[in-house]
């Protein structure tokens, strides 16, 4: 019963893991405004092998600049120069 008086105060949820550090937007640090759709290095590594974008707990990256990366990747594949899919 004391032990679990004690989990209690802690804010301890039985089966809930703790969660790592948050990672650190990668755009934010390179002081990047904007996001080109011609910028295919950058636009490759925020979409996945099969062609979808990346989330932002997966890439790290702020939600200003998610949402810059879906408009340039959009744009990409409008013009060809990043595929739909995979297949």
């Amino acid at each position: 019963m004391k032990d679990r008086n004690n989990r209690e105060r802690r804010g301890f949820q039985r089966g809930r893991q703790r969660r790592g550090r948050r990672k650190v937007c990668m755009l934010c640090a390179e002081k990047v405004d904007r996001i080109d759709y011609k910028d295919l290095n950058r636009l490759s590594k925020m979409i996945s092998e099969n062609g979808k974008i990346l989330p932002r707990r997966m890439t790290g990256t702020c939600a200003r600049h998610q949402r810059y990366v879906t408009t340039a990747v959009k744009r990409a594949r409008h013009v060809a120069l990043l595929p739909y899919t995979d297949a």
